[in-house]
């Protein structure tokens, strides 16, 4: 079946502009469009009352002020932390973002999002995708969407809700090794997306040979990237796209 017609960028940004403001926030999505990215790569699980927010740990010292599991608690009790403080004072007072916020911006913006789904031990995964998809494919054009995961459970749970002609699905890997194929079957995906460091030339022809699109994370330094391209990767996940805009330019 044929997948939506993506035109990928060759950078995106992860967890939006996430150099520049406090990852997977909505400042770092306005950062990441100012700074002329046309994608975002972003997390969504879910708080323990079910609503689906951007965010990456299970817990929340890291990005916040505030201490324990995302899974224990309520929406207006995750209001209450600032999530930007810890970046730096520019951005004291930034809230967590729902997935219907960070939706509405994205949308506002004209950006394409690659939606991640964060199942962190203990979660279920059939309860974030049917928290998060419907309403990530109400609000997107499919050629502006893909939804990827490193959980089977969700994927599959994800294809269930939507043809490959409407949803483009990523598979996450950290290395394409013996029986990456496996995991694809059934899925029918658009694209595998690998840990940048763990990919060998054999792992990407493989990948394309297939059919795939392939994208990288997170690399952050394009002198060391810089022969990936070869291999045919068409797009890298990237904290600081713009360090790479000179390395594309020049071929």
């Amino acid at each position: 079946m044929p997948h939506p017609d993506i035109t990928l960028p060759r950078l995106m940004a992860h967890r939006g502009l996430s150099s520049r403001a406090p990852e997977n926030t909505l400042a770092a999505v306005r950062a990441a469009h100012d700074a002329g990215c046309s994608w975002v790569e972003l997390d969504v699980q879910l708080l323990g009352d079910g609503t689906p927010v951007i965010w990456h740990d299970a817990g929340i010292r890291r990005c916040s002020d505030g201490r324990g599991r995302l899974a224990d608690l309520s929406l207006p009790a995750a209001r209450q932390l600032d999530v930007g403080a810890w970046f730096s004072d520019a951005f004291r007072g930034e809230c967590i973002a729902t997935l219907d916020e960070m939706l509405r911006l994205v949308v506002e913006l004209d950006m394409g999002l690659n939606l991640e789904l964060k199942v962190n031990r203990g979660r279920s995964a059939a309860a974030l995708v049917e928290a998060a998809v419907p309403a990530t494919l109400e609000a997107l054009a499919p050629q502006r969407l893909i939804v990827s995961s490193f959980n089977d459970e969700a994927l599959s749970h994800t294809r269930r809700l939507a043809a490959p002609s409407r949803l483009a699905l990523g598979v996450l890997f950290e290395g394409i090794g013996r029986g990456w194929q496996n995991r694809c079957a059934g899925l029918t995906p658009y694209s595998i997306h690998a840990d940048w460091r763990r990919l060998n030339r054999r792992g990407a022809r493989a990948v394309k040979e297939n059919g795939y699109a392939l994208l990288c994370y997170t690399p952050n330094d394009p002198t060391a990237f810089a022969h990936r391209w070869q291999w045919g990767v068409d797009t890298a996940i990237s904290d600081d796209p713009g360090r790479f805009q000179g390395f594309l330019d020049e071929g």
